[in-house]
């Protein structure tokens, strides 16, 4: 079925220097043929792309073979072929096509001097050193490779390694650390384009623990993958590694990715790295971002301002209530950001910025309800005894007396929840609600410091901005 003229396809990506590049050579692409589209990036890890997949909310994304395996489907096989898989995948609505042509293994990776000073080649050897050796090996995995089926876990029952992961880093960073000397071993793709780059060598998977990952595209049944027929086959492991070392050293993905589909790239860096962050910092998304995450703050405490009030006048009011109403606003407020993204995703069975809001909303009560409550039980007795001898009833004392008397540290409380509410929307980007937050995850997944600081620099502002705006209020009505 060909793509309405009036409908605008959606490519999703990873976030991951790789899928970034691919992903935006598809929307250039599609483009290209003259197909609306746009590219959502860095939607967080496999769980939620294949959801926003599922539902509608993209199209077409860059996946892996043994991913779509091991993590979509579940099965046991290291490979097999694009026929097999579309038929394993009918019943949950999603096809593969086009193999792009190379084969982004998982893999590990260990600087070359300790690899000649240990004797190693293959991941078995690991396990013919002595207990001593093992337990001095500092390794350290990103976050999906750690959880993943086809990741930490099917190497552990492959080889049976006695050494234990030390912490978990983002995939870039983890590279610095092994580069500067800070661990020994790092999960990798073949294609990494620090491997070459810090001459780094990856052990051999001798007893096949991971399955092949062939770079395909996954997309939803009804997709038609005509206009993205031209890229079948046409990269391979040398010119992917080339492209992701393009993105890492600052070349923005879209520019890589058309320098690949034009054969030819005649952009450059910036010719200093301050007029280069100064360039991102002002881009042409600045509004875009700045309006999405002042939307999404906004909104969201709004939303938490009109619930949390109430429920602060309710457990002083009801001090039996209270201990309940504190508890549970702070139990919320303990929910690991990530997780209670990915949870109200599978409820609302959607991504975006309503799940974002909602997120922000839930993490904006606690400040907020505490607020009121502390501001309320400040007020003095004498002060409503007045009141009442003078026949004001317990709504009026409430709106009259105790709540412009609260104000100031309610209000406290809001610039809290905003402010909160202004640094963990920068999360908001694996979910794809966009914000300040798409600079800094991109910038993770490059380890660019000077595009995280294009995202990190604005949010910090906003949530100063905030700050002042609100703490007048405070400061006027204590005069």
């Amino acid at each position: 079925m060909a793509q309405s003229a009036d409908k605008t396809t959606v490519v999703g990506s990873k976030r991951f220097t790789e899928s970034y590049v691919l992903g935006e050579m598809l929307n250039l692409t599609l483009r290209d043929a003259e197909v609306k589209a746009v590219h959502r990036q860095g939607l967080g890890n496999t769980a939620i792309v294949v959801q926003a997949l599922k539902t509608g909310q993209i199209d077409v994304y860059p996946e892996y073979t043994g991913t779509i395996l091991r993590e979509i489907l579940k099965r046991p096989e290291t490979q097999a072929s694009a026929n097999e898989l579309n038929d394993w995948l009918k019943p949950i609505g999603l096809k593969v096509a086009i193999p792009l042509g190379f084969n982004n293994t998982y893999a590990l990776a260990m600087r070359s001097e300790q690899v000649r000073a240990l004797g190693l080649k293959r991941i078995s050897d690991i396990t013919n050193l002595s207990n001593e050796q093992q337990s001095t090996l500092r390794i350290v995995l990103s976050p999906e490779f750690k959880t993943r089926n086809d990741g930490w876990p099917a190497l552990i029952q492959a080889y049976d390694l006695k050494i234990k992961p030390k912490k978990v880093l983002e995939h870039g960073l983890a590279f610095d650390a092994l580069v500067r000397g800070d661990v020994d071993i790092v999960d990798a793709y073949s294609t990494d384009a620090a491997i070459t780059k810090n001459h780094l060598v990856l052990l051999e998977d001798d007893r096949h623990a991971f399955p092949r990952y062939d770079a395909i595209l996954l997309m939803r049944s009804d997709f038609d993958e005509k206009p993205l027929q031209q890229l079948a086959g046409k990269l391979n492991e040398a010119t992917m590694a080339k492209l992701n070392e393009q993105a890492e050293s600052g070349i923005d993905f879209s520019m890589v990715a058309r320098g690949f589909l034009n054969q030819s790239s005649n952009n450059q860096q910036d010719s200093t790295k301050l007029s280069r962050f100064f360039k991102l910092l002002f881009g042409p998304d600045f509004l875009t971002a700045l309006r999405d995450h002042v939307l999404l703050v906004a909104i969201s405490s709004i939303m938490a301002l009109l619930v949390g009030l109430p429920l602060g006048i309710v457990a002083y009011r009801r001090p039996r209530y209270a201990t309940w109403i504190l508890g549970s606003v702070g139990i919320l407020q303990t929910i690991p950001s990530l997780a209670l993204l990915t949870i109200l995703i599978a409820v609302l069975d959607q991504i975006g910025a309503v799940p974002a809001v909602l997120a922000l909303f839930i993490y904006g009560l606690l400040p907020i309800v505490n607020a009121t409550h502390i501001g309320l039980i400040k007020v003095p007795d004498s002060l409503k005894e007045a009141a009442l001898a003078l026949g004001c009833n317990e709504r009026q004392l409430l709106l009259s007396i105790e709540l412009p008397y609260a104000r100031p540290i309610i209000l406290t409380g809001l610039a809290s929840a905003t402010v909160i509410g202004v640094g963990t929307c920068t999360l908001a980007a694996l979910v794809g609600a966009g914000g300040f937050g798409d600079r800094i995850v991109a910038g993770l997944a490059v380890n660019d410091q000077a595009l995280m600081l294009s995202g990190a620099i604005p949010a910090a502002c906003l949530a100063l901005l905030a700050q002042f705006i609100l703490t007048p209020k405070r400061k006027a009505e204590n005069n």
